[in-house]
C-alpha cells in the first residue's frame, strides 16, 4: 500500500512538472510579443527578438496612440459589437438548438440536415456583399458589424443541441410539462440553468469571433466613427506601411516610425482585453467544450 501511495505521489509530481512546462511554453510567446513591442526598432532589426530588451522604445505605441480618441472609440465599438453580437448569437442558437434536441419535433432530421448543409457550402463573398448592401441595406451601420457571417453558426447549433440531448434528461422535461409548464418556461427555468457550461463556452467562442473580426468592418464600413479597434489598428498598420514605403514624413516631431514594433503593438492592443476576460470563463470552458463525449 505504501509503495502504491509513493508511486501515485511520484506520478502526480511528474504530471505537475509537465503541465508547468506546458504552461510556461504557452505564456512565453505573449511575453516575447509584449517585450518586442517595446524594443527599439534598430535593436529588433540588428539582433532579432529577445525576452530581455536591450533598448526600450515606446515609439510603436506613440504612433498608434497619436489619435487616442479614435482608439478609445474603437475599443467602445468593439466592446458593444462583442456584447450585442454574442447575446444575439446565443439567443438565436439556443432557440434553434433546443427544438432540434426534442425527439418529438416534426421534421427534426430534415431541419438538422439543412443546418449541417450550411457548413459545407456558402454563397461566396460577392453574392453575400450584394445581399447585405442592396437588400438589407446595412452598409455603414452598426448592423454591418453584427450580422454578416457571425450572427449564428451551424457548428454552435450542433454543439448546443448535443449538450441538450446528452445532459438534459427527458424525464425532467416531462415532469415540468406535468406541472403545467410551457415550452418557453421549460427552456428558461429548466434547460438554461442546467446549461451554464455550454453557454459560457459558446459565449467565449462567439465573443472571440466578434472581437477579432475586422473583415466585416473592412467590407461594409467606411466611416471612422464605426471602426472597431481591430479595423482601426489595421488601418493604422496599413498607413505605417505606406509611410515607410514612400518615405513620407507626416508624423509628429520626435516620433520615429517603427515597422516590426508596430505589428507587435497592434497584436498586444488587440489581444489584451481577451486575455483579461478569459480567466472568468476558464472553469466552464473545459467542461463545455467536451459536451456529448460522456452522456450525463
Amino acid at each position: 500500500m505504501d509503495n502504491m501511495v509513493d508511486n501515485n505521489k511520484g506520478f502526480q509530481v511528474i504530471v505537475n512538472i509537465i503541465f508547468i512546462i506546458l504552461a510556461f511554453l504557452c505564456i512565453m510567446p505573449f511575453v516575447l510579443l509584449i517585450v518586442s513591442s517595446i524594443t527599439e526598432e534598430s535593436t529588433l532589426i540588428r539582433e532579432g527578438y529577445s525576452f530581455i530588451p536591450k533598448a526600450i522604445s515606446w515609439d510603436a505605441y506613440k504612433y498608434l496612440l497619436v489619435n487616442s480618441k479614435a482608439v478609445v472609440r474603437g475599443y467602445g465599438i468593439s466592446i458593444m459589437q462583442t456584447i450585442v453580437g454574442t447575446v444575439c448569437n446565443l439567443t438565436l442558437t439556443t432557440l434553434l438548438a433546443y427544438p432540434l434536441s426534442r425527439k418529438d419535433l416534426p421534421g427534426r432530421n430534415v431541419i438538422a440536415f439543412f443546418v449541417f448543409f450550411t457548413m459545407l457550402f456558402n454563397g461566396g463573398l460577392v453574392p453575400s456583399y450584394m445581399m447585405w448592401t442592396q437588400i438589407f441595406k446595412i452598409k455603414n451601420t452598426f448592423g454591418a458589424l453584427i450580422f454578416p457571417n457571425l450572427m449564428m453558426g451551424a457548428f454552435y447549433v450542433i454543439m448546443m443541441r448535443t449538450y441538450f440531448t446528452s445532459n438534459i434528461p427527458d424525464a425532467l422535461i416531462d415532469a415540468a410539462k406535468i406541472d403545467g409548464a410551457g415550452e418557453i418556461r421549460i427552456l428558461a427555468q429548466v434547460v438554461l440553468p442546467m446549461s451554464t457550461p455550454i453557454i459560457a463556452t459558446l459565449a467565449l467562442l462567439v465573443g472571440l469571433n466578434y472581437w477579432n473580426d475586422w473583415l466585416n468592418g473592412l467590407y461594409y464600413v467606411n466611416k471612422d466613427s464605426l471602426y472597431s479597434i481591430q479595423v482601426f489598428l489595421y488601418q493604422m498598420l496599413m498607413k505605417a506601411d505606406f509611410l515607410r514605403s514612400s518615405a513620407a514624413s507626416s508624423l509628429p516631431v520626435g516620433i520615429q516610425l517603427p515597422s516590426v514594433g508596430i505589428k507587435m503593438a497592434v497584436a498586444v492592443l488587440g489581444s489584451v482585453p481577451i486575455l483579461i476576460v478569459y480567466p472568468f470563463f476558464q472553469r466552464y470552458f473545459v467542461k463545455g467544450i467536451t459536451i456529448g463525449s460522456v452522456k450525463g
